[in-house]
């Protein structure tokens, strides 16, 4: 059986080195489909790996309060009414940290001041691309980030509105490049910040640098920053994870009583855990991985017709050397065993084309728009998969057709 085995495997690939070009188009043509289908599902990952991760690192024993749901909302339309919920306001945020004392947890308050500072370092300075970010002393460990140099706020530099800064990594690259950053001075809109400590690179999302912020003390941010309607948002981090659903439903009533909200009315402010965001990834990263196998099934369908009807006109050509073979004893198995595994070589050459295409295609998508990439195991064991099925079927019916060809008739043919 073994030395069968070779013996069709051979004969197929002489049959396809005779007909080359007619062999290197179905390639295409089933790598074109296998190309669509890893392709999305590699962007798909690394989509999903990269939300993932940013989010995963709050830990699951995490939860914030902000202005909404963590979710889109539809301005107008399939019936949906837009919701507005008012700001939180400084007040609303300060009262809500003084009042929640729920055991094993850490409240954290902060706004975004600024998405488009410039800041300067002696005669240096950056383009107005910087967010400055206002916080306490708890907004990194509630956040999951971490300074790989330097250190993290005191509770003595918030309280007394010490102007020190945490900067992110990307400041090491460019302003604070071949030196060490720590108390260096740096100047935002006249004031000058000391440098106690450089965040652990995070990388971007949606194209938006997470790399290129400035921290300083909430009160010093207000001060700084004035504007009318700044909104607040509070994170809040449960020590015992087991305690996490009563921490939150605390917070809520806490947060009604602070809004002045009656027992008949809806929340008009989001709470959100970070477990619960990782869990809407997952949705809608599971709708995009099911458009991807819709779309390269109706792709690879075409694959299967070509390669089925390539494998048709090679059974009609060879009419009259199906006819040698089963005259000189070749069994109707053997016959069909020849032309399957040919269909199966054409249809594993198109499937290895199409994964290495859609693996550099996605990898391409992914590093254009700053996702971490992620070899897509997944989509290779899926490609592989479906081009054997793909062969299968396809080569199914025209291994039959020789097969049961009349020796006596395959001679005649010419």
């Amino acid at each position: 059986m073994f030395k069968l085995t070779v013996e069709n495997i051979r004969i197929a690939l002489g049959s396809i080195r005779t007909q080359l070009l007619r062999t290197i188009l179905t390639i295409l043509i089933i790598a074109i489909g296998i190309t669509a289908l890893v392709c999305i599902l590699t962007v798909v990952s690394a989509l999903k790996n990269t939300l993932s991760t940013n989010f995963a690192s709050m830990g699951s024993n995490t939860f914030n309060i902000t202005q909404y749901e963590t979710q889109v909302r539809r301005r107008g339309g399939g019936g949906d009414v837009e919701k507005i919920n008012p700001i939180i306001s400084w007040p609303q945020a300060k009262a809500f940290k003084e009042n929640y004392k729920y055991p094993f947890t850490e409240t954290s308050l902060s706004f975004v001041a600024t998405s488009r500072a410039e800041v300067k370092f002696e005669s240096e300075k950056t383009d107005p691309e910087i967010s400055v970010v206002g916080v306490d002393e708890h907004f990194l460990p509630n956040s999951g980030l971490e300074t790989t140099l330097g250190r993290n706020f005191t509770g003595f530099d918030i309280d007394n509105n010490a102007y020190v800064c945490v900067v992110g990594s990307d400041f090491q690259k460019g302003l604070l490049k071949d030196v060490n950053p720590i108390n260096k001075i740096i100047s935002i809109r006249g004031a000058k910040f000391k440098v106690i400590g450089v965040l652990k690179e995070k990388g971007s999302t949606f194209g938006n640098s997470q790399d290129l912020r400035v921290l300083i003390p909430i009160q010093v941010a207000r001060s700084l920053f004035t504007a009318p309607n700044i909104n607040y948002a509070m994170s809040i981090m449960v020590a015992k994870e087991i305690l996490l659903d009563e921490a939150i439903d605390n917070a809520g009533n806490i947060m009604r009583r602070i809004r002045k909200l009656n027992p008949v009315q809806e929340n008009n402010f989001g709470v959100s855990r970070s477990d619960d965001l990782i869990n809407r990834i997952a949705e809608m990263t599971g709708v995009l991985s099911a458009s991807a196998w819709i779309i390269g099934i109706i792709t690879i369908f075409g694959s299967s017709i070509a390669l089925m009807n390539i494998m048709l006109v090679s059974v009609t050509e060879r009419t009259r050397e199906i006819g040698v073979r089963k005259a000189l004893g070749a069994k109707r198995s053997t016959i069909a065993f020849q032309f399957f595994i040919e269909t199966l070589i054409i249809g594993q050459l198109g499937g290895l084309v199409g994964i290495i295409l859609g693996v550099l295609g996605g990898y391409g998508i992914s590093s254009a728009i700053d996702f971490s990439f992620v070899i897509p195991w997944s989509a290779i064991i899926a490609a592989v998969v479906t081009t054997f099925i793909v062969a299968v079927v396809s080569g199914s019916y025209p291994a039959l057709k020789a097969s049961k060809l009349d020796p006596i008739e395959a001679l005649r043919y010419e």
